[in-house]
């Protein structure tokens, strides 16, 4: 296992070596190396809400905008505390390799995430190079919505019962109709989701895009439940290196599968360019 890993990261190092720009396509595990869980399965997800495994609210259920109109405390409960815990939580090592990665190339790199953490921004991303695709827990739109305005959520502070996963009022509401708020995300089943500013992200990753010749793209945590990122990777007709310690396969000729977390595999990558 260690000679295929070895080898695996020595064709991964080849491949960045010869590029002239670098997309990096995170999903939800690049951050369990930072302690943010991934929510892989019910059984995962539930380890971290134990109040929600009381009440057998599975995560594509809570993960749903109903609850903001049917039980608004409970919804901003499970959101609250994922943004306190993004807030506080510091990125690994492995991020700070692959920026480092990029600003060795002509063209740099940019983001292409379906994790709504902001843990690229915290890792001194420039925001201007990341899409998000599934919107961001730091940013709130009007439930309604009653307008196309998003807004940053810096001004709330979740106050969180552990024991009911329920968060204390005030509730962040809408400035212009006085509504209840919700976080900037794309849930499941829903239709309210404004994606303007998902949709500005887009258009300067497609801008970025025309002037790379030599893309190289390095995909990691990224698993095919919701295959957004896996996609994206997968379409762009460039060197793909996978980086996932279950899912690693690739289909295309001059892919690379590493099956390695994404600390991991980053340090060994950089360890290998470094020889």
């Amino acid at each position: 296992m260690s000679t295929n890993l070895d080898a695996a990261i020595a064709r991964a190092a080849a491949h960045l070596r010869d590029a002239d720009a670098l997309l990096i396509g995170a999903g939800a595990g690049i951050g369990v190396d930072s302690g943010l869980p991934d929510f892989r399965g019910d059984q995962g997800f539930w380890r971290a809400y134990p109040p929600l495994a009381a009440l057998g609210i599975r995560f594509v259920e809570m993960a749903n905008p109903r609850h903001f109109a049917r039980n608004p405390e409970l919804a901003w409960g499970f959101y609250g505390h994922r943004l306190a815990l993004y807030r506080v939580t510091v990125p690994h090592e492995g991020f700070a390799i692959l920026r480092a990665l990029g600003q060795r190339m002509a063209h740099g790199s940019f983001v292409f995430t379906s994790n709504v953490d902001g843990q690229f921004q915290r890792a001194g991303f420039e925001a201007g190079r990341i899409v998000e695709c599934h919107g961001s827990i730091h940013h709130l739109q009007c439930t309604r919505p009653c307008n196309e305005t998003i807004w940053p959520a810096d001004a709330v502070e979740p106050r969180i019962d552990p024991a009911t996963c329920l968060m204390a009022p005030p509730l962040p509401h809408c400035p212009r109709c006085g509504a209840l708020a919700r976080p900037n995300i794309l849930m499941f089943n829903d239709s309210a989701w404004l994606d303007t500013r998902t949709e500005a992200q887009y258009a300067r990753f497609d801008a970025w895009l025309g002037q790379v010749r030599r893309l190289v793209v390095i995909e990691l945590g990224a698993g095919s439940n919701v295959p957004s990122v896996r996609r994206m990777c997968e379409t762009r007709r460039a060197p793909l290196i996978r980086v996932n310690p279950r899912e690693h396969r690739v289909a295309t000729g001059n892919g690379v599968g590493i099956a390695a977390g994404a600390l991991e595999a980053m340090r060994r990558l950089r360890a290998s360019l470094s020889a």
